[in-house]
């Protein structure tokens, strides 16, 4: 992969287009866990029995992990496609990010005063400030 600018920039703007192909996404892990029913007459209560297979999609919600169950096999088909494309959507916004990076780095900064101005100064401390506060809220 070439390094140029108008190259990243081609790069980026197809990652971009991928973006616009993406369908039903949700965020979470599909998973698959034997089950006993509870009913002392099924195979599942037998000593060594597998037990019946669950399928679920797992997830956080506000820092606790959520089990969501699927009554039909279709249901479930249709949820793990979802969690597929959601995790093909954070390959998308990693790749994105990586070649923005370079992008930032290789775009030359145009010729301004050397100095900050005072209005700018305030600007960017207020800025970070800021961006500290929702970094230390979304950490907890």
């Amino acid at each position: 992969m070439s390094n140029s600018l108008a190259d990243l920039e081609a790069s980026r703007a197809g990652l971009l287009q991928q973006f616009l192909t993406l369908s039903d996404f949700r965020p979470g892990t599909v998973s698959a866990t034997p089950r006993r029913c509870g009913k002392p007459s099924c195979h599942c209560a037998q000593p060594g029995a597998a037990g019946h297979t669950q399928f679920r999609v797992l997830r956080k919600i506000k820092g606790k992990s959520v089990a969501e169950s699927f009554a039909s096999p279709v249901a479930f088909r249709q949820a793990s496609e979802q969690v597929g494309e959601f995790h093909r959507f954070q390959r998308l916004v990693a790749e994105l990010t990586i070649i923005n990076e370079q992008i930032c780095r290789l775009r030359p900064s145009e010729p301004d005063q050397a100095e900050w101005t005072e209005e700018e100064k305030k600007r960017l401390l207020l800025f970070i400030k800021k961006l500290h506060a929702k970094s230390k809220r979304f950490s907890r």
